[in-house]
C-alpha cells in the first residue's frame, strides 16, 4: 500500500474554470491547385449572421461533466461505526436536496460484495460513485470498469489505491488526524502528572483501511521521538504497525488484545498511564479491559466524536476524541460535485497524494481535538447527569 510522504499544497479554493471552445471557421488548403477534375479549389460558403454555427452541447461554454438530474452511487464500506452510519443516512437526502438521484449501498465490510455494488451502480447508469473502500487495494479492476463507462470516481474518507481511475478524495487529512490523536494522547499524559519516562501502549486500526497506516504514522511522529529519547517506553515493545494492528476495526479483537497485553505485561497490578488509541470504538475497549482487569484507566484518547464517547470524554472516563463531522464531508463532497455541473475538470483540490499509480486530488478538511476542557464549545447538549452514557445526549 503506498503512503504519502509528499504532499503539495494547491489552491484551497474550488476554483471552477470556464471551459474554451474554438469556433468553426472555415480554412483553405494553402495552395490554388486545381482539383482532380480541373475546377479550382472554392472556399466554402460562410454560414449566413442569422444562422449560427451552434458547437455540440458537450462543447457549450460552462458544460459540465454531470447533468442536473444525474443518478450518484454511493458506496459505504459498512455501518459497523456510528460516523460511517451517519455517511450512509445521510447522502441520499443531501444528494437529492441537490437535484440529483441517489443510490446509496453499504458493503457489510466485505470487498467482493462493495465490487459488485459498484458493478450494478454502473449498469444502473451511474456518472459519478462516491467510495469509502473496504479495501483500497482491491478496487482496481471494477473503477476501470466505471472509467471505462464514462463515470467520475470519487473516494470517501479513505484513499484508493493503485489505480489512475480515481478522480478524487474527499477527507479529513489523515495524517494530520493521527498527528491530532499523538498530540491528545501527550497532553494528556502531561496534565495527568504522571512522571516520565511514561509507559504506554500502541493500538492501530485495521491493515486493509489505507487511512489507519496515516493514522498511526501521524501519531508516531510525536510519540517515536520521545521514545527514542527515553521520554516513553512501550510495556510490551510492540511498535510497529503489523504488531499493533486491529483487524476490521473490531472492538473485541482489541479488547482481547489489551486484555492478554495487561496480563503478559504488567504481572504486577500496575498498568499502562496510556494508551494510543486509533478511534473511540477501540478507545472504549481499552477501557473497558483495564477496568475489568482492575487496573487504573490509563490516558486514552479516540477519533471520530462517537456518541458514546462524548458522554465518556465529559466524565473524565476518556481523555479525548478528534472529531470529523459526517455532515461537514458530505457537504465537501456534494461541493465538488456540483463543481462538475459547470466543467469537466476536476475542481483544484487542496493538495495531492500518491496513490501508487498518479497523484490524486485530495479534497481536504481539518478534525478538531475534543476534551473535557473544551466539549461545550463543540458538544453543549451532551452534558451527562452520571456516569450512565446514552446515545442522544449529543447535539441534534
Amino acid at each position: 500500500m503506498a503512503r504519502t510522504n509528499m504532499i503539495r499544497t494547491a489552491a484551497a479554493m474550488l476554483a471552477v474554470g470556464a471551459l474554451v471552445f474554438a469556433g468553426g471557421c472555415s480554412k483553405d488548403n494553402g495552395t490554388d491547385e486545381p482539383t482532380d477534375d480541373g475546377a479550382a479549389v472554392e472556399e466554402p460558403e460562410a454560414p449566413p449572421a442569422d444562422d449560427p454555427v451552434e458547437p455540440p452541447v458537450d462543447e457549450q461554454p460552462g458544460a459540465g461533466a454531470l447533468e442536473a438530474g444525474a443518478l450518484i452511487g454511493v458506496s459505504m464500506p459498512w455501518q459497523g461505526t456510528q460516523n460511517w452510519a451517519e455517511a450512509y443516512n445521510g447522502f441520499k437526502p443531501a444528494l437529492e436536496a441537490e437535484g440529483f438521484q441517489a443510490v446509496v449501498d453499504d458493503a457489510g465490510n466485505d470487498s467482493g460484495k462493495q465490487i459488485q455494488q459498484i458493478e450494478a451502480m454502473i449498469a444502473q447508469g451511474a456518472k459519478l460513485i462516491v467510495v469509502g473502500a473496504v479495501d483500497g487495494t482491491q478496487l482496481g479492476n471494477v473503477l476501470d470498469q466505471a472509467k471505462d463507462a464514462g463515470v467520475f470516481i470519487l473516494g470517501y474518507d479513505r484513499t484508493i489505491d493503485g489505480t489512475a481511475s480515481v478522480d478524487g478524495v474527499v477527507q479529513y487529512g489523515a495524517f494530520t488526524t493521527g498527528v491530532m490523536e499523538g498530540q491528545a494522547l501527550i497532553q494528556g499524559l502531561n496534565e495527568s502528572g504522571a512522571e516520565k519516562p511514561w509507559t504506554i501502549e500502541l493500538f492501530a486500526g485495521a491493515p486493509t483501511d489505507p487511512n489507519a497506516g496515516f493514522f498511526f504514522d501521524g501519531a508516531m511522529s510525536l510519540l517515536q521521538p520521545m521514545i527514542d529519547a527515553g521520554e516513553v517506553v512501550v510495556g510490551s515493545g510492540e511498535t510497529t504497525f503489523t504488531e499493533v494492528a486491529t483487524l476490521e476495526w473490531a472492538n473485541e479483537k482489541a479488547q482481547t488484545r489489551m486484555e492478554s497485553l495487561l496480563t503478559s505485561t504488567y504481572t504486577d497490578g500496575v498498568g499502562p498511564v496510556g494508551v494510543l488509541a486509533p478511534n473511540d470504538g477501540i478507545a472504549r475497549a481499552i477501557l473497558t479491559a483495564c477496568e475489568a482487569g482492575g487496573f487504573d484507566l490509563p490516558v486514552v484518547d479516540g477519533l471520530d466524536a462517537e456518541d458514546m464517547s462524548i458522554g465518556w470524554v465529559r466524565t473524565g472516563k476518556q481523555y479525548a476524541t478528534v472529531a470529523k463531522p459526517t455532515p461537514d464531508l458530505i457537504g465537501r463532497t456534494i461541493e465538488v460535485i456540483n463543481a462538475l455541473l459547470s466543467s469537466t475538470e476536476m475542481p483544484a483540490p487542496d493538495f495531492t497524494g500518491d496513490n501508487g499509480v498518479k497523484e490524486v486530488g485530495i479534497y481536504s478538511l481539518d478534525p478538531t481535538i475534543v476534551t473535557k476542557a473544551n466539549i461545550d464549545d463543540f458538544f453543549p447538549c451532551s452534558a451527562a447527569a452520571d456516569d450512565e452514557v446514552k446515545a442522544n445526549w449529543m447535539c441534534e
